[in-house]
């Protein structure tokens, strides 16, 4: 009855869009063999048999049960297992059988009915093979003595039809009808008085009929005992007993009490009350106290498995006399049973790409319970992710809602909580375990913005200088990185070769020797590729920066060491401590504290007289010039750089010391002892001469042009300029070394017979070019100068040539 009940729960799929409107109806007779055919379910659905299998049909019932088989490759719904009608429904009048035909992908539910129809199957059983009465024997004609009627399983024309007795006598016939409530009885009707005298006991048999085809029947052995005068039967207070009691009810709990009373006196009024057993109840929930009927229960109950129970008692004195009532007793449910949850299908694991709205698990929920204890609702504990939809009636989809991202959560565990509406609740948990499976939506990240490398020059082939590193927050192959050169612009010639990176862990190396004064800083791209599908990539921008060595000695500029003879510097004797004499240029091609310079005075023939300053290379007289200082000087000047080992050049240089610029003859003891006998003194003779007839020549021009003009000149002033010292240092000036012009004034007074000619101050280089000439000075000083002076403007008081003496006068500032 119970199984009827939760048969009859099904409703039709009317409120789904996905569900059929109609339900698909069959029916089986029952007892049928396991493999029976039913009918061609995907015929009558309108579906391919194809499309069960690639739809993944199903059947699903409500009780978890399989009553039916389908057959994929066919259609077909066959029977899965015996089917008895009174095991499924009972004594209902119709025994329908209600599950879905469920199509999972996409979701679609078609309701099916198959009505499992009654055979005769089952025939008539008394309660008791042997039935005894004892009935006095002045019991009227028409009395009538009731019988526990026979029961039969099966229902309608197969249920019970009629009774008869065998052999037939005078005394007793069979009474068989309804009564109110639809209630059937069955009486033996005393046809005429007894004597038991003449009879003391009475044999036959009453016979039950249905009306199957074949019909079924099933007999009762009744003994009539003819008794002396009983001429009361015990009567129940009621002809039905209700009672209702809980399930959860503890053994030995009283149900309810039947009370019969008996008028007769004596033994004849004593009554004992039994409980006669129904058909299929021979073991019994309840007892009967004989004596008070009072009702037990001797074993606990279960709503789920009967809802209720009729019972029959029987009342019965001493004398033989009996009555029967009915007990019906109502099982009240009570919440003992959880929700239970049944998953249909789950799917795991999810791409991350999964769309919202991706059906991920269907399943079931069903409580045995009835009323409020077996109404279920479904939650899911808090998740942003997924959500619990219902799809129809107790099924329910898990579905996602918004996207997913493995690299933020990379398994999600949902539980969903089936809750009934019962006091106190009960509840089901079931946990989902959905794991996320990568796709390649990450590309490789570096760890850094841009990489600066360093390498020294001079550096031995295929070095390590450094490495990559990029990250893929993927997994397995979509986060396997590869590292390739790119050049650093588009329009680039492809990446310098003298680079590599190692495709597997980034590590970068410098393939060949690598020269600072030519190659100062690389720029490449490295891209960063997983193997994922697509590939996606990033590049990051990689400086190598070369690091200078000390690998280039100093070259010195000025003066120049390939000229032979060497340049020779002129100094006056009159020159003061700290005169310039000459400046030592070089250069160095390295780069830093390489190529800071300094100067030191390494040989010199004459140590003492000179000093050289180590940041400028100036060469200057440490004292003034003396009459034992030898003529001809020689130094040398080293020039070392800053590095680590420092390298080093030297530059040779001559100085003459000059008493007289106008005295060509310069002593030959002197020059005599000189060791290459240059032709420098030739040279100085000739240079000399022709300064002086130069000055004479513009003196007398000078006085000439006073005259004429009878002015009276009181001072004159004389612009020259200075040329380069010698061919070496116009070289360096070229090269633009010595890019300094200067302008000399030179101031000739009138007075005594001496006349004075001074270099002064230079004049602001605003003065026409054609009097000016290149030379170098440092720190406002000048070289003096070895090409001969011309004179403009002369104005003495007498005119005339310049003297030797009168030359050797002068004195240069």
């Amino acid at each position: 009855m119970a199984i009827a009940r939760q048969v009859l729960c099904v409703s039709a799929f009317l409120s789904l869009v996905h569900a059929r409107s109609q339900p698909l109806r069959y029916s089986v007779a029952e007892e049928g063999e396991s493999g029976s055919v039913v009918a061609n379910v995907a015929e009558d659905a309108g579906l391919a048999p194809a499309q069960l299998s690639t739809r993944r049909a199903r059947l699903a019932s409500e009780d978890g049960r399989q009553h039916f088989r389908l057959e994929r490759g066919t259609g077909r719904l066959v029977v899965a297992e015996r089917l008895d009608r009174e095991e499924l429904c009972g004594q209902a009048a119709t025994c329908t059988l209600l599950f879905e035909l469920v199509l999972v992908n996409p979701l679609q539910f078609l309701r099916v009915e198959v009505t499992v129809k009654d055979i005769n199957d089952h025939a008539p059983v008394f309660p008791e093979e042997q039935v005894t009465f004892k009935i006095p024997e002045r019991s009227d004609p028409g009395s009538r003595f009731p019988l526990v009627g026979a029961q039969d399983l099966d229902i309608g024309s197969n249920s019970i039809q009629a009774y008869s007795i065998s052999p037939e006598n005078e005394y007793f016939s069979v009474s068989f009808g309804i009564q109110s409530g639809d209630e059937k009885y069955i009486e033996l009707v005393l046809e005429k008085p007894l004597d038991r005298e003449e009879q003391a006991d009475i044999h036959f048999t009453v016979i039950a009929m249905d009306g199957g085809s074949p019909p079924r029947s099933g007999t009762a052995e009744i003994l009539i005992i003819v008794l002396d005068v009983n001429d009361n039967s015990p009567v129940f207070t009621q002809k039905v007993y209700i009672a209702k009691v809980l399930e959860n009810a503890p053994e030995g709990s009283v149900v309810l009490s039947v009370v019969a009373t008996d008028l007769d006196a004596g033994p004849n009024g004593d009554i004992s009350y039994q409980l006669i057993s129904a058909l299929g109840q021979s073991d019994s929930v309840f007892v009967i106290d004989p004596t008070s009927g009072e009702i037990r229960l001797s074993k606990p109950l279960d709503f789920e498995a009967t809802e209720s129970h009729e019972l029959t008692v029987q009342a019965r004195d001493s004398g033989g006399l009996s009555a029967i009532c009915k007990v019906l007793v109502e099982v009240v449910d009570v919440n003992d049973n959880a929700p239970e949850l049944v998953v249909s299908s789950f799917s795991s694991p999810l791409p991350e790409n999964t769309l919202p709205g991706t059906v991920v698990a269907l399943f079931t929920v069903r409580d045995r319970d009835s009323g409020a204890n077996g109404k279920i609702s479904c939650a899911l504990e808090d998740q942003l992710s997924f959500s619990l939809r219902q799809a129809y009636k107790n099924y329910y989809e898990l579905v996602t809602v918004s996207e997913l991202d493995r690299e933020e959560i990379a398994q999600y565990i949902l539980s969903v909580t089936a809750a009934d509406a019962g006091s106190p609740p009960l509840t089901t948990t079931q946990t989902f375990t959905v794991d996320i499976s990568d796709v390649n939506d990450n590309a490789p990240v570096f760890s850094q913005t841009s990489y600066t490398m360093y390498v020294h020059e001079n550096n031995v082939p295929t070095v390590l200088v450094g490495a990559v590193t990029a990250a893929d927050a993927d997994t397995g192959s979509n986060a396997k990185v590869t590292y390739s050169l790119l050049p650093a612009r588009p329009t680039e010639q492809p990446p310098c070769s003298c680079i590599s990176v190692n495709s597997e862990n980034g590590d970068v190396f410098v393939l060949r020797p690598l020269d600072y004064e030519q190659v100062k800083q690389i720029e490449v791209l490295v891209r960063a590729s997983d193997i994922g599908s697509p590939s996606l990539n990033s590049n990051v921008t990689v400086r190598l920066v070369v690091v200078d060595e000390n690998d280039n000695a100093p070259l010195v500029l000025y003066p120049s060491q390939g000229s032979s003879p060497p340049s020779s510097e002129l100094v006056p004797m009159s020159a003061d401590a700290g005169y310039l004499v000459t400046k030592v240029v070089a250069v160095d091609a390295d780069s830093g504290q390489n190529s800071w310079l300094s100067y030191h005075l390494l040989r010199a023939t004459d140590p003492g007289l000179f000093v050289v300053s180590a940041q400028s290379g100036e060469v200057r007289l440490r004292r003034p010039v003396t009459e034992r200082d030898t003529v001809k000087q020689k130094l040398v000047v080293l020039v070392h750089d800053n590095g680590q080992p420092p390298l080093s050049a030297t530059a040779s240089l001559s100085a003459l010391l000059l008493s007289d610029f106008s005295d060509v003859r310069l002593p030959h003891s002197s020059l005599a002892t000189e060791d290459d006998g240059d032709s420098l003194t030739m040279y100085l003779i000739i240079s000399l001469v022709f300064v002086s007839l130069l000055f004479l020549a513009s003196m007398a021009a000078f006085v000439a042009r006073k005259v004429c003009m009878r002015r009276e000149i009181k001072g004159g002033h004389v612009l020259y300029g200075a040329g380069t010292l010698q061919g070496g240092l116009a070289d360096a000036a070229a090269a633009g070394t010595l890019p300094h012009p200067y302008c000399y004034e030179i101031s000739l007074t009138t007075g005594s017979g001496n006349s004075e000619f001074k270099f002064l101050k230079p004049i602001l280089p605003s003065l026409p070019p054609q009097h000016c000439t290149t030379g170098e000075g440092t720190d406002g000083e000048q070289d003096f100068p070895s090409h001969p002076i011309s004179i403009e403007d002369v104005a003495p008081e007498n005119p005339g040539m310049l003297s030797a003496e009168q030359f050797n006068d002068l004195s240069f500032k």
